[in-house]
């Protein structure tokens, strides 16, 4: 019996192995790679290494033994969290919002510099331990008060609760800030990813209050800033790069606005969305606003799909400004403080980055704007890794140090 065991659990091992390396070597043959990049099989070994972790997810998801983001938390959870010994860490609660507080051990004659970081990941993964090290070392390069908010997610959370817990932090920090010793006119909101996209939407929702401090700046890297237009020249472009291929980023977006699977194609197509509003936003959406170098290769003009009014009403959402934060009235654009954005060549939310700037400018808000030739979403979390080190990553990280050390 004990041999029966034996034999059948090798040769579970055995077709589990042979699965894994099924997909890991055909993803490994097939990927392209940007000639940007200069660690080609480290690019491919991320890709592939993603592609397995989601594949893996979905089959779990469709065998009911766990969710795929309940998957890929559960896989983040095994990584080793890096500490500072010379930066203060506090775990603490807003409410049901888990919060953590990054300080510079040293001492510091007068009130530091506040940065409020959210974090990216989709609403699938991220979190403190995950942003932990990088928010340890931007305490630390620039001396300031960090404060990292780790928002409710997927799977039992979706929009607008994470959203809404990013705002609910923020507030409660910048009405606490003697207590944690920042200086209340030098506070920055700043997120990677869908952490953008709530820099975004929070530094329109704080417009024009009066009882909390002004925000004095925002950053913006690799910002998500609409749902809407899915036929940007980044988009076919970056179809299949890591870490958010346009399969992953659709899962994402479907998951997180509770929008049917079935509807993506529409989305990507653009059937679901009306000419009339089409005609009131291109003005901001449309690819004709990007700069000629961004557009001369990929460039798709007007949507071709026929409009789709079932789709439309079950995605009509995604025209909500918290959303879409680049349809914001002018009137509140004009009054955002300035802003750092940070756009990556080989990232399929690039044009969102480039489109929001111009937004911005449009508005005269002051933008500085730094573009990775060689850089892919997500790269800023292998900042200092060793195995798999980029040039972007450190790149955008000392822009990033150099910007918040001005303010």
């Amino acid at each position: 019996m004990m041999a029966l065991l034996a034999m059948l659990l090798t040769i579970g091992c055995t077709l589990l192995l042979g699965f894994n390396l099924w997909i890991l070597i055909g993803k490994f043959v097939v990927t392209d790679v940007p000639p940007a990049i200069v660690h080609k099989v480290k690019f491919r070994i991320l890709y592939c290494a993603s592609q397995l972790i989601i594949t893996w997810g979905c089959i779990l998801e469709k065998l009911r033994i766990c969710s795929m983001p309940g998957f890929c938390q559960f896989l983040q959870r095994l990584l080793p969290v890096r500490k500072d010994p010379n930066v203060l860490v506090t775990n603490l609660r807003f409410g049901t919002i888990n919060v953590r507080l990054f300080r510079p051990k040293a001492v510091s004659s007068s009130p530091r510099r506040g940065i409020i970081f959210y974090h990216g990941g989709g609403a699938v993964i991220g979190g403190l331990d995950l942003y932990h090290h990088m928010c340890s070392f931007l305490a630390k390069k620039t001396d300031s008060v960090l404060l990292l908010v780790g928002y409710r997610k997927l799977p039992h959370y979706h929009y607008p609760v994470s959203l809404q817990d990013c705002l609910n932090a923020t507030i409660h920090f910048l009405k606490s800030l003697k207590l944690y010793g920042v200086d209340p006119s030098r506070v920055v909101v700043s997120g990677d990813s869908i952490g953008a996209t709530a820099v975004a939407f929070i530094t329109q929702a704080l417009v024009g209050r009066t009882d909390i401090p002004k925000l004095r700046a925002q950053i913006l890297v690799y910002p998500a800033v609409q749902f809407i237009n899915f036929q940007l020249p980044s988009f076919p472009q970056n179809t299949n790069f890591p870490f958010l291929t346009r399969d992953i980023m659709m899962m994402c977006v479907c998951r997180y606005l509770r929008i049917d699977s079935s509807w993506k194609d529409a989305l990507l197509k653009g059937a679901c969305i009306p000419a009339h509003i089409w005609e009131k936003y291109k003005k901001w959406l449309s690819s004709d606003n990007l700069p000629e170098r961004f557009r001369k290769k990929y460039y798709q003009g007007e949507f071709h799909a026929p409009f789709n009014e079932a789709a439309y009403l079950e995605t009509r959402h995604i025209f909500e400004v918290a959303n879409a934060p680049i349809l914001a009235e002018d009137q509140i654009m004009a009054q955002l403080p300035e802003a750092l954005v940070v756009t990556c060549e080989w990232d399929i939310l690039r044009d969102d980055g480039l489109l929001y700037k111009k937004r911005l400018e449009d508005q005269g808000v002051p933008v500085t704007w730094f573009h990775a030739e060689d850089g892919f979403h997500g790269c800023t979390l292998l900042f200092d890794s060793m195995l798999l080190y980029f040039p972007c990553a450190e790149k955008i990280m000392n822009v990033l140090v150099t910007y918040l050390c001005g303010i």
